[in-house]
């Protein structure tokens, strides 16, 4: 089972508050600024730096939180309308495809005491394709080559080529394993 972080907002130091004023204002930037430019990728570089592997590409627009946590693996696109919540971590794998308006949620709030989060990491293996409108709650490892059918809330592990859809999302089949090429896009 993962370790759960707890992190207090009334504690963030000065120096985090400034970090996340300006992944708001690159945020903000990168969703004005017209896409497939060299301005445009130098925006996106800017604010995910080294975490953005080559021949990747996310979407305008972009929202989230905590973006120094989320980390996204070589030859992946990001559709619009991401939200990504990455105080708990976010790992997204090598040629992996996330569709429009998902939501990846790391982090979750105390029922008792709303200022503190409550945060697990969220893992996205190599080659999965994360359905339109899918929301992956926080703790939760999405297999190598899974499918998360659109709209669905994921809480809990998707295995390794598993086809998941619902809410709660549940198994509905396994894809075959021998029907992947293991190297794409190398």
């Amino acid at each position: 089972m993962m370790e759960e972080l707890r992190v207090d907002m009334r504690e963030l130091t000065p120096e985090e508050q400034a970090i996340y004023d300006r992944q708001a204002q690159l945020m903000f930037k990168l969703n004005r600024t017209m896409p497939r430019t060299e301005e445009y990728m130098g925006v996106l570089k800017e604010l995910f730096e080294d975490r953005i592997g080559e021949g990747s590409y996310v979407a305008a627009p972009l929202g989230g939180a905590a973006m120094e946590k989320l980390v996204i693996g070589k030859h992946c696109f990001i559709n619009s309308n991401l939200l990504a919540m990455s105080r708990g971590g976010i790992t997204i794998g090598d040629n992996v495809q996330i569709a429009g308006n998902v939501q990846l949620l790391s982090n979750n709030h105390d029922p008792y005491d709303r200022q503190i989060l409550t945060c697990k990491p969220i893992v996205i293996k190599d080659g999965a394709w994360i359905g339109a409108g899918a929301t992956i709650l926080s703790g939760v490892t999405i297999g190598k080559f899974a499918i998360v059918g659109a709209a669905s809330v994921v809480t809990h592990d998707v295995g390794d080529y598993e086809v998941v859809v619902g809410s709660p999302a549940r198994v509905i089949k396994t894809l075959d394993a021998e029907k992947f090429k293991e190297a794409v896009n190398e």
